[in-house]
C-alpha cells in the first residue's frame, strides 16, 4: 500500500454527532456556510502546517481534496460547495456523506496528475497522506504554490510526540479557521470530546487487551505504529498496541516479532482488493503464527481503514473498536 509506506510518510456505524448545523447533508446548511465564509471576519489568517507557513486573506473558494479522510472533514464541516474536485477513496464514504460526495467531480480513482488538479482551477489543495504531495510525481506543495494554489497536509503525516486525538482536534480547528467557520469546527470538537469521554467511562475498570494491527503484507507485516491516531484509537478502545514502540503511524514488523509479542486480538484494516476473509485466511493458515493467542482463539476485530486515520470518524471508531475488544463489558454498560 504505497501511499502509506514509511518512505512516503513524512514522519460502519455513523458518527453520533448531534450537530445539525455542522452536517453536510443539507443544501441549506452548505449555502449558509458559503455565505458565512464570504462574510467571515478574522482574516488575514496565518497558519504553519507541516513546515509550510501560509497567510490566507480570505477563505479558499475552490478546493481539491486528495484522500478520503480529508474529503470527509470538508463534508462534515458543511463545505461541499467549496469542493471542485476529489480523489482517492480507501473505502466507501459514510452514508451521511454519500449524496454530497456524489456532487463532487472525481478527478482520478487514485492520485490525479498535477495537470488534472490544475484543470479543476483550485485555489486550495488538501491532502490526506504525505504521498498526496509527492514532488517526484509533480504534485509537490512548492509546485502548487508557484501556480498560486495554497495547500494543506493532514497533520498526522508530520506530527510526532504528541497526543494524536489532540492533533485531530487541532486539525479540525485549523480547517475551520481557514474557511471562516470556526463555530462549526468548535461544535464538532465539543461533541467529539463528549463521545470520547462516554466511551472512556464504559471502559474505566477493564483490563486492556494486547492488539496487533494487520494492515497488509506477506514477507513482513505492515502495521500501526505508536505515532498515529491508530495507536491512540486502540488505547482509548481498551487495548495495548504491541507495536507502540514503532515511532511512526505505520510501518513494517517481522512476523517473528508478531509471534514474540503474543497479541490477544488481531485488528484487521479493511480496504482495497484484499478482503477481510482473505486476510484472516492468510493469518490462520500460517503455521508460524499458530501459537499466537489471537490465532488460537480466532479473535479478530475489523476496522475500515478510513476509521483509523486522522479524520472525523475517529470518535465513533473508538467506540466501535471497544465493542469488539470488550464485547460483553461494553454491552453490559450500554444495556438499560
Amino acid at each position: 500500500m504505497s501511499r502509506r509506506t514509511p518512505a512516503l510518510i513524512a514522519a460502519a456505524v455513523l458518527l453520533p454527532l448531534a450537530l445539525t448545523a455542522c452536517s453536510a447533508s443539507s443544501d441549506g446548511d452548505a449555502a449558509t456556510g458559503d455565505k458565512a465564509s464570504a462574510k467571515s471576519e478574522g482574516f488575514p489568517y496565518t497558519v504553519k502546517n507541516c513546515g509550510v507557513t501560509t497567510t490566507y486573506k480570505a477563505p479558499p473558494k475552490r478546493v481539491v481534496t486528495m484522500n478520503q479522510h480529508v474529503t470527509e472533514i470538508m463534508l462534515e464541516l458543511g463545505l461541499k460547495k467549496s469542493l471542485v474536485g476529489t480523489a482517492y477513496l480507501d473505502d466507501q464514504v459514510l452514508p451521511k456523506y454519500a449524496k454530497d460526495y456524489a456532487s463532487v467531480p472525481v478527478l482520478a480513482k487514485e492520485y490525479p496528475s498535477y495537470e488534472q488538479v490544475l484543470a479543476a482551477n483550485p485555489d486550495f489543495v488538501y491532502g490526506g497522506y504525505a504521498s498526496a504531495f509527492t514532488a517526484g510525481d509533480g504534485r509537490g506543495r512548492e509546485a502548487f504554490k508557484k501556480s498560486g494554489i495554497e495547500t494543506r497536509l493532514n497533520t498526522e503525516s508530520c506530527t510526532k510526540g504528541d497526543q494524536p486525538m489532540d492533533t485531530l482536534y487541532e486539525e479540525i480547528r485549523e480547517v475551520g479557521r481557514t474557511f471562516g467557520i470556526s463555530d462549526r469546527a468548535e461544535a464538532w470538537i465539543k461533541q467529539a470530546k463528549a463521545d470520547n469521554a462516554a466511551t472512556a467511562e464504559k471502559l474505566a475498570d477493564l483490563k486492556p487487551v494486547s492488539v496487533f494491527v494487520y494492515d497488509s503484507g506477506d514477507k513482513t507485516a505492515f502495521t500501526a505504529g505508536g505515532e498515529g491516531i491508530g495507536n491512540e484509537l486502540i488505547e482509548r478502545a481498551g487495548g495495548t498496541n504491541v507495536f507502540a514502540d514503532l515511532d511512526k503511524p505505520f510501518g513494517d514488523a517481522s512476523w517473528e516479532n508478531v509471534v514474540d509479542r503474543k497479541p490477544e486480538v488481531i485488528v484487521i484494516y479493511d480496504y482495497g482488493a484484499t478482503t477481510v476473509e482473505q486476510k484472516k485466511k492468510r493469518l490462520l493458515s500460517d503455521p508460524a503464527l499458530a501459537d499466537i493467542p489471537a490465532i488460537k482463539n480466532k479473535r479478530f476485530a475489523v476496522m475500515p481503514l478510513s476509521d483509523a486515520v486522522l479524520g472525523v470518524r475517529v470518535p465513533a471508531a473508538v467506540d466501535k473498536l471497544a465493542a469488539q475488544l470488550h464485547l460483553e463489558a461494553v454491552k453490559a454498560a450500554t444495556t438499560p
